[in-house]
């Protein structure tokens, strides 16, 4: 049966958090925050068919490439290829000096055990302890006391510091109290304060608290409450360093994430492009760039994204929406008329004026800045107006139409968009100019001219074919252009004025074309454009002419 109603007290709401001094709104992000990717560990376990050997080696490179200084690759307790992947990354000498690789493991004995086999040789590396401490996962999945789920917490931290005195490298230490969300807050930071002090913080010792979003609960304002809590009331908390992991159930990491290092957070762990269990885990390319609109380095390259798409997609088996922020095929496409206009006007606007401030309409991030190209910014279907169609003649083809006549081509192209009902590729664009202004067919048709002129008349001898005769005429006036109408006029029986004209070069200097744009005004209401091009400016003008007489009175 369709549309059955939820049943009441189904859901209830999250309750808020008691904060009222919260300070988190008056703040601003002023400086990026250390980043972990977990694309090899979280992201992984998330695919339907996991990364084998060679991809974990390509997206490791990549990330390392990307700047990436801390990187969890992988679970090398729960199966063989994450045991051995991590083995490879050591035996190969793989991790470069500044590198911290981060390994996830339960805290269960031979499971710590089993990590640190894996980790022998590694000169730096985080281990990153977990336990699930949420109200539900007490109560259902595990059926424990709040005292028993802290006693098994300490017990990996136990674990972990024996495995330490024997591993020769520094091992830095992570703690997650799991699914942190669905967590009471007082239990949070005093299983976090248990694992601090066993593990022994110091300035030295400085530990990780992991505080994940392992499921989405709230609008993310409350998140940023738990975090700037969870600072409150943290011991040590100068020596504590307060990661976020965020999913993406809500739809609001993005905004989560970036509230909670108003809170307090120092750290992010994320994925690109928000691959992840689920809903997936934020989007560290999206934050990142964010912050680049923002005037802030974010420590990690995108300014090649195409390359870091095409990768991640190889790796994962995942194509990326077509309207994901920043990267998506579309995202620097406008369809609408108006967007078209200021998108125009916005780039010619930035490179007329002197300072580098980003100001063009619609478009937060300059396409370039990541390695796009503003060729795929307009495309045209039955939506679009007539600044789009003139942006894509001068910007591809050379074509620098008049502003009176971007709306005759305008109305052409968007009565084919509405026929075809499809969006129409540049080429098919600069086809149907073609068309319309330099294949027209002809009931008038020029032969030859001669002009000659002194210093305030010019004379024009033409010769052209109408209604089935070649004709000869004299005209003057005080351009070749009013020379040549005076002329048409002796034997031309159509009325016409000319109400405007512009020219311009297309192409290099060497090879230039010249191009002519003339309106002509047929009646009270009804005008008219013709396009002309060659090599010679009178010419084009005069071929211009004839276009505009053809398509007007054909």
């Amino acid at each position: 049966m369709l549309n059955q109603a939820i049943p009441k007290g189904k859901y209830r709401a999250y309750p808020s958090i008691e904060l009222p001094n919260r300070v988190w709104p008056t703040k601003t992000i002023t400086n990026a925050p250390m980043w972990c990717s977990v694309d090899l560990r979280d992201g992984n376990q998330a695919l339907i068919n996991p990364m084998d050997m060679t991809k974990k080696l390509e997206l490791f490179r990549l990330l390392l490439k990307l700047g990436f200084k801390e990187i969890e690759v992988g679970f090398p307790s729960a199966s063989k290829v994450e045991f051995d992947f991590l083995r490879r990354l050591v035996d190969d000498n793989l991790i470069p000096n500044d590198v911290t690789v981060q390994v996830l493991v339960q805290a269960r004995e031979h499971l710590i055990a089993k990590t640190f086999e894996a980790l022998k040789g590694v000169k730096k590396a985080t281990v990153h302890l977990y336990n699930s401490t949420s109200i539900a996962q007490r109560k259902i999945v595990f059926g424990k006391t709040k005292e028993e789920i802290t006693a098994l917490a300490i017990a990996g931290v136990e674990i972990v510091k024996e495995f330490e005195k024997k591993h020769d490298g520094e091992i830095f230490l992570e703690y997650s109290p799991e699914s942190f969300t669905g967590t009471e807050l007082e239990f949070a930071v005093d299983i976090s304060n248990a694992v601090t002090a066993c593990w022994g913080i110091s300035p030295k010792r400085k530990v990780i608290i992991n505080l994940p979003a392992t499921v989405e609960m709230a609008t993310p304002n409350i998140y940023a409450d738990q975090i700037e809590w969870m600072a409150n009331h943290l011991e040590n908390r100068e020596n504590v360093i307060i990661s976020t992991h965020t999913h993406n159930d809500r739809g609001t990491s993005v905004a989560a994430t970036e509230l909670a290092l108003l809170a307090g957070a120092d750290r992010v762990e994320g994925t690109l492009l928000s691959n992840g269990e689920r809903t997936g885990n934020v989007d560290i390319i999206t934050l990142a760039l964010n912050l680049t609109t923002q005037g802030i380095d974010s420590k990690l390259d995108f300014t090649q994204i195409d390359e870091v798409l095409v990768i991640v997609e190889r790796c994962t088996e995942i194509d990326t929406h077509v309207r994901h922020p920043y990267v998506g095929e579309l995202v620097y496409t406008a369809f609408s008329g108006s967007h078209q206009d200021a998108i125009n006007k916005g780039l010619a606007y930035q490179k007329s004026k002197d300072d580098a401030l980003w100001e063009v309409p619609y478009l937060p991030i300059d396409p370039a800045d990541v390695g796009r190209t503003y060729e795929s910014v307009i495309r045209i279907n039955s939506q679009s107006g007539k600044g789009g169609v003139a942006y894509i003649l001068e910007k591809e083809y050379g074509y620098q139409l008049p502003k009176s006549m971007h709306p005759e081509i305008g109305k052409i192209i968007q009565a084919i968009t509405d026929e075809k009902g499809k969006v129409l590729s540049s080429k098919e664009i600069f086809t149907i100019f073609e068309d319309t202004y330099f294949n027209v067919v002809e009931h008038i048709s020029l032969v030859g001219f001669t002009l000659t002129s002194d210093n305030k008349t010019s004379k024009c001898t033409l010769i052209y074919k109408y209604k089935g005769e070649e004709i000869t005429a004299n005209g003057e006036g005080n351009g070749p252009i009013d020379a040549c109408k005076d002329a048409l006029k002796k034997h031309y029986k159509n009325k016409f004025s000319i109400n405007s004209y512009s020219e311009h070069s297309c192409g290099e200097k060497s090879s230039a074309t010249a191009v002519a744009y003339i309106e002509l005004q047929t009646d009270k209401t009804t005008s008219c454009f013709g396009a002309g091009k060659d090599s010679d400016i009178a010419t084009a003008s005069i071929k211009a002419m004839f276009c505009a007489l053809n398509r007007a009175f054909s």
